[in-house]
């Protein structure tokens, strides 16, 4: 019984995935911070009111719509397959179409 060679990314490829994940942290940690002062002070800055969401809803929607960018934007380097909701804020460990490992070889 033969056991597969693992497949690895290549450093470009590694680098590629790595930057990847920096934006999306670095967008989900302001976007949290941006919706929860919204949130917190949509009142006071006349966005919404006690019945009707107006423009909060508008500017809620526009931040949480790149998160959903960004997570359907990451394919998989090896072969193409979008990874989409399988990554949170980084990219898995291994890719489940291919199987490649989603790191460099070290």
């Amino acid at each position: 019984m033969t056991v597969p060679n693992p497949r690895y990314l290549t450093p470009d490829q590694d680098q590629q995935l790595r930057r990847w994940e920096n934006w999306n942290r670095r967008y989900f940690i302001f976007a949290f911070i941006a919706l929860v002062t919204l949130l917190v002070f949509s009142s006071q800055l006349g966005l919404s009111s006690g019945r009707e969401w107006g423009p909060l809803g508008f500017l809620l929607a526009a931040l949480i719509a790149p998160i959903i960018a960004l997570q359907l934007r990451l394919r998989c380097p090896q072969c193409y397959h979008r990874i989409g909701w399988q990554a949170k804020l980084q990219a898995p460990d291994q890719c489940r179409h291919c199987g490649a490992f989603l790191r460099a070889r070290r």
